[in-house]
């Protein structure tokens, strides 16, 4: 059993690094890069794509910062770039004038797909608690997608997880008052 790969964080993206991920081709390099490091030849034979198609946008997304090349092998006359991640998890911002979240709808996409099988569960849950405690939460819950995306690999099916942390303008019972209850 390998042990489990190195944490590297998380990164908070900018406006255009966040649009340059919702183009699909890039998020799922990006996806597939939380595996492991992959060379062009390896994500290009992955994703069905050309390799000069995945080059474009491998250049693109070591350009925006968002991967680099992580190690380097000799193969004949020509010299093999294995590319990774630079982060473990990518924080997107809002993203100025689109409906919903690339990240959302992707999620979305997947979860349709494959809510179908036998391990898997979806629940929406809200709680009227303070914005400190609600950063503590966050703290958490980014604490566990991390180390869910840092799992070695032991199975063929690939799951996804979506954690979501926001305030809401739904409605709230007020506190109930300390009373004595009356049989």
């Amino acid at each position: 059993m390998s042990p489990a790969r190195p944490r590297l964080g998380q990164m908070l993206l900018t406006q255009d690094q966040a649009r340059l991920l919702s183009e699909p081709t890039r998020s799922e390099i990006i996806r597939l890069l939380a595996q492991r490091p992959a060379t062009t030849t390896q994500l290009a034979a992955a994703l069905a794509r050309p390799r000069g198609s995945i080059g474009h946008h491998l250049k693109a997304l070591e350009a925006a910062g968002l991967i680099r090349v992580v190690r380097t092998r000799k193969v004949r006359a020509l010299t093999e770039k294995y590319y990774g991640r630079v982060a473990d998890t990518y924080l997107f911002p809002e993203i100025e004038g689109e409906e919903m979240s690339p990240l959302l709808a992707e999620a979305l996409a997947d979860m349709r797909a494959s809510m179908r099988g036998p391990v898997g569960f979806l629940t929406l849950r809200h709680a009227r608690i303070s914005e400190a405690d609600a950063g503590l939460f966050e703290a958490r819950l980014i604490d566990l997608a991390e180390e869910f995306a840092t799992q070695e690999v032991t199975g063929d099916t690939v799951f996804g997880l979506v954690i979501g942390l926001y305030p809401t303008s739904r409605a709230s019972l007020p506190a109930e008052p300390d009373t004595e209850e009356t049989p």
